[in-house]
């Protein structure tokens, strides 16, 4: 690294956002294939290095045929009819995961391989639930330990990254907050002033949920979040319409606030410190908000889930089923927080990352299914890919015969980094049937499934999405624009004034 202590990870995007090229065309090229990485860790949590390595055999074969004179554009659709097909070969390949049985392998090969942590993920989703909310935080002792509190998350981030309090992480943390719950629009500072002097004096975090804020108002809020007068955080209130109101009492209520609406008489500027909420620990981040440790009064909450329950057997609507059952899972399910222990401040860092992987990944075989590891499931899609490319002419053929080479190079390199013959390894996967691959762990063939070499379909198919849209942007860029160094315009200057 160029600065700090040295990372020990095995996590492929954050190998790769430590590469920085000296060479400003040639970085621009590791910026670009970085994103294959980066959207697939976005979207999924794993996958990241699937996608690159799938990326770079595209893009290094499709350059080839570029400069041979094939058509960047034609490949591209080539690649885009292969890359449709290769998708729903995944889907027809799926199966769902059903048992915690199930859920722990698929944990534990996100975790490369560490068992105990696929126990504690498999551990965690059970007891909240598949749509359940899981949180990591870093343990005071070597111990990794889990535990379940009362929480509740909704898909509404910061409203400012000015708010970050963890730049790594890009969250915002407040401990032991007091929480303004609105359904007004905030604008105008003076509206929020008196409440924001109440705060201030009580020296604790604010979070504000509020319908919006901005204006004055919010830049009140940065400058005290940034001078460090208090800690604070805002975000937009969730849902829309009547659901919204509704969301904003189920905070309410789990928080111990007091809805601050005018429709009931209350005014902004009229309220006080003893109508916010309070929560142990909020966790925001640029898509989603997660209250743990919610201080309402456990009567209240239980009667509004009573109250959810009731409205879940009344309607007729599977719309509106879902949503009231999306509210009761928010209310009654919980958050499981693991504590990460470790005895160094870098195997800390290892361990949390294997777990974040681990949940995101289990969380999207839940989603979507599972398919056999070992890049198996890419290679029984080239079957499908070679029947489209009978169906093709031209450039357009030889971009879908790059995608089924490039389907290849996952279980290439996972032999390769057990020490074994990829292309050997490969024609013998190819060669045989169903879950037939290799185990790299103990080099051998065995079912793959049966061995729990397992992948969610959901991370094998948005890493070759990423990695055919990457790939494709690069064949078809024909310049680059970069900013020259100052060095290198005063060795022009130089050279002129000798001239």
């Amino acid at each position: 690294k160029a600065w700090g202590a040295p990372i020990v990870c095995n996590d492929g995007v954050t190998i790769a956002k430590e590469f920085d090229l000296k060479d400003a065309d040639e970085n621009l090229g590791v910026q670009v294939l970085r994103q294959a990485a980066e959207k697939t860790g976005d979207v999924v949590g794993d996958g990241t290095s699937t996608s690159t390595v799938l990326a770079l055999a595209i893009l290094s074969d499709g350059i080839r045929n570029v400069v041979a004179g094939a058509s960047a554009i034609d490949l591209k659709h080539g690649l885009d009819r292969g890359s449709k097909v290769a998708i729903e070969s995944l889907r027809k390949l799926s199966r769902p995961v059903k048992t915690r049985k199930e859920k722990a392998q698929v944990a534990t090969i996100s975790a490369h391989n560490e068992a105990d942590v696929g126990e504690l993920v498999a551990d965690a989703i059970e007891k909240v639930g598949d749509e359940g909310v899981i949180s990591l935080e870093e343990s005071k002792t070597t111990e990794t330990t889990l535990e379940v509190v009362e929480g509740m998350q909704f898909d509404r981030g910061f409203v400012s990254p000015y708010f970050v309090t963890d730049a790594e992480r890009m969250e915002a943390n407040l401990e032991d907050p007091l929480i303004l719950v609105s359904d007004k629009k905030i604008g105008v500072l003076r509206d929020l002033l008196p409440l924001l002097e109440q705060v201030a004096k009580a020296a604790q975090p604010l979070l504000v949920i509020a319908d919006d804020i901005e204006g004055e108002a919010l830049a009140t809020l940065i400058v005290n979040q940034i001078r460090g007068v208090f800690k604070c955080c805002a975000v937009k209130a969730p849902g829309f319409g009547d659901r919204r109101k509704s969301m904003l009492e189920d905070i309410a209520i789990l928080t111990g606030a007091q809805v601050i609406s005018e429709d009931i008489g209350i005014k902004l500027e009229s309220a006080t410190i003893t109508q916010l909420g309070r929560a142990s620990r909020v966790v925001i981040n640029k898509e989603n908000t997660t209250i743990i440790g919610g201080k309402g009064a456990r009567t209240q909450i239980d009667a509004r889930v009573q109250q959810i329950r009731h409205e879940i057997e009344k309607t007729t609507s599977d719309y509106d089923r879902e949503k009231l059952q999306e509210r009761l899972a928010k209310l009654s399910g919980g958050v499981a927080v693991i504590k990460v222990g470790a005895p160094s401040e870098a195997e800390m860092k290892s361990r949390k990352e294997a777990l974040d992987d681990a949940i995101h990944s289990t969380k999207a075989a839940v989603a979507e299914g599972i398919v056999p590891g070992g890049g198996l499931a890419l290679l029984r899609c080239i079957e499908a890919v070679s029947a489209e490319e009978g169906k093709a002419t031209g450039d357009e053929k030889t971009g879908l015969q790059i995608l089924k080479r490039a389907l290849e190079a996952p279980a290439r390199q996972i032999a390769e980094n057990s020490g074994s013959d990829g292309g050997v390894v490969v024609s013998r996967m190819l060669d045989g049937q169903g879950n037939f691959g290799f185990d790299a762990a103990q080099k051998k063939y065995v079912d793959l499934v049966e061995a729990g070499i397992i992948d969610p379909v959901k991370v094998v198919r948005i890493a070759l999405e990423n990695a055919v849209s990457v790939a494709s942007v690069l064949l078809l860029t024909e310049a680059t624009m970069t900013i020259v160094p100052e060095k290198a315009k005063e060795r022009v200057a130089d050279a002129e004034m000798a001239m």
